[in-house]
Parts: C-alpha cells; sequence; structure tokens
C-alpha cells in the first residue's frame, strides 16, 4: 500500500469518527444566502470584515449562510485557507445556520474539508461534483460520493451548478445515492422552476434548495426547503419578505416580484465584485475579490452607485 492510498484511508476514517451524529437537515423552510468571502486590500480573508457582513446578514432578515460556494469564490482558495474562512464564518455565525461547501476536484480534499467542516461546527454540507472531467458517467458520480456520503456525519447536499461544473446532478445519480441516510438533499442553481419543482416532486425526502432567488416562490410554493441565494446579500430584506409572506399566507407573488425588481440591479456585471462594492456603498468594508475577479471599473462603479438607491 503507498503512502498515498494509506493517508487516503486514514483521513476517510477520520471523518467517519469525527463527531456526533447530526440528522436534522434543516427545520422548515429557511432563506440562506451564498455568502461572500470578505478579503482585504491584499486578497487574504479578513476575519473583522467577516464578523461585520455576518451581523448585517443576521440584521436584515437571513437565517443561514452558504461559507465558500460559487458566490464565496471557494475555487480560489487553497484548502488551508478555505478551512481559516469556515472557522472564522463559524465564530461570528451568531444563529445562522452554516452549510460548507467542500467540494473539490477530487476525493482525499473533499474527505479532509468535510472532516474539518464537521470538528469546526458547520450545520451541514454542500458537495459539488468533481469539476475537471466532463460528460463522466453516473456511475463514476457514484463511485465518487458514496464514500463522502458514508463518511459523512453532517447532512450532505449536493451541489447542482453543471454551467460551472459542466457534471449534471441528475435523477439517476439521486435514485443511486437514495439508500445513503445522510443524503440531505440538492441545491439546485442551474434548472428552471418547473424543473426545480419536479425534483421536490419525485423525492419527497430530500430538501431542494434553489439556486436561482427568481425560484424562491415556485420552490416554496411546491414544498421546497427554501433558497440559498447569492444576490440575498444585497437585498435581504426582499428576499426574506417572500418567506414571510409565505409563512403567514400573505401575497407571495407580489413579494416575488418586488424582490426581482430589486435585484435587477446586477444584470450585466460580474456578480461577485458587483455584490461587494454594493455592500461597500450600504456602509461596509470593501472587500476585495481573488483572481480571476476583478474590480469594478470606475465607469461600473458610477454605473452601479446611480442603480443602487433604488435598492434601498
Amino acid at each position: 500500500m503507498s503512502l498515498n492510498r494509506r493517508a487516503f484511508l486514514a483521513t476517510a476514517a477520520s471523518v467517519a469518527w469525527a463527531a456526533p451524529n447530526k440528522t436534522d437537515a434543516v427545520a422548515g423552510n429557511k432563506f440562506q444566502v451564498a455568502a461572500l468571502t470578505m478579503l482585504d486590500g491584499d486578497g487574504n480573508p479578513d476575519e473583522m470584515m467577516a464578523k461585520d457582513y455576518l451581523a448585517y446578514l443576521r440584521n436584515n432578515g437571513v437565517e443561514g449562510m452558504l461559507v465558500l460556494g460559487s458566490n464565496g469564490e471557494f475555487a480560489s482558495f487553497s484548502v488551508a485557507e478555505r478551512k481559516r474562512v469556515l472557522e472564522s464564518y463559524v465564530r461570528h455565525r451568531g444563529n445562522l445556520y452554516v452549510t460548507s461547501h467542500v467540494g473539490t476536484s477530487n476525493l482525499p480534499e473533499t474527505l479532509d474539508l468535510l472532516a474539518h467542516a464537521t470538528s469546526a461546527g458547520a450545520d451541514s454540507v454542500l458537495v459539488v461534483p468533481p469539476f475537471y472531467y466532463k460528460n463522466v458517467s453516473v456511475e463514476g458520480l457514484v463511485e465518487y460520493y458514496s464514500p463522502i456520503l458514508r463518511a459523512a456525519r453532517l447532512p450532505v447536499f449536493l451541489y447542482n451548478i453543471p454551467q460551472n461544473s459542466g457534471v449534471a446532478i441528475t435523477f439517476e445519480l439521486l435514485r443511486r445515492l437514495s439508500s445513503f441516510e445522510r443524503l440531505a438533499g440538492v441545491k439546485d442553481s442551474f434548472n428552471k422552476a418547473d424543473v426545480i419543482q419536479a425534483t421536490i416532486r419525485e423525492f419527497p425526502k430530500l430538501k431542494i434548495f434553489a439556486g436561482n432567488p427568481g425560484n424562491t416562490e415556485a420552490n416554496l410554493s411546491a414544498g421546497g426547503a427554501g433558497i440559498i441565494s447569492g444576490p440575498g446579500s444585497v437585498v435581504p430584506r426582499e428576499t426574506a419578505a417572500i418567506f414571510e409572506a409565505f409563512r403567514n399566507h400573505g401575497d407571495v407573488h407580489a413579494a416575488q416580484m418586488r424582490h426581482d425588481e430589486a435585484a435587477s440591479w446586477i444584470k450585466g456585471y460580474d456578480a461577485v465584485p458587483a455584490m461587494k462594492f454594493a455592500l461597500s456603498r450600504m456602509g461596509l468594508r470593501e472587500s476585495a475579490c481573488r483572481a480571476p475577479f476583478v474590480a469594478l471599473t470606475a465607469d461600473q462603479r458610477r454605473e452601479l452607485a446611480a442603480k443602487l438607491p433604488k435598492v434601498g
């Protein structure tokens, strides 16, 4: 047995025994934000900026956060950095539910991050498919996800974002993995509302989150788990209002329309730098981005600044 193989098996074993059993994925439906990773001027994670950002989320109706998802620029950080970011976000979470994205392009690092998320205090994890090889078989994805689901001591959500990963989470894959106790659900950041609703009907035991906030109403009306929203950082109150209307039997459609209008400002900009700039106009320090994202140009900043007062 090689040293690499031995280290891989040791990592898997440490995940399996890392923490007490957690079975409750999400109580009811939730408004989670796909959190940004707050960086100083040199592009390093800044804990005090993160603390202020999380307080802002809590104070504006956000109930949970996805740490180091796509909007958190996960692919631009090392494994060691991802661990430090999660630890700092957990320290300053307050009452926010924490989902940690632990996916990488390989199984050993994903298992390592899964073990760390468990010990760091995350409530659940999200796992993107291995994203380098395209057109992989369902059998190959089953082989990838099975060790993760066997090792997990937290609820595991699969991340459907084939426009970035190049690998879709299909109904066939979900059926093949359905026997695993730790399979909790899916974050669907690709499909339109009708497909998300069909997924909810087909897999009633799974919790299905929409990743596109424009699908919030459709998700909730079909019995979905809620939303993990990128623009929710900038329009948190408008997003929370959809959940308030749903829970109080109010006009959910009207709340969704108000949200969609408020969130339309982001069209035409790279989302991550645009959201970081927008937050700076709301009183937070402006976070840098990691390459390949770049800061907005002076013209873009002027254009966006003129739109943001309409958001509030």
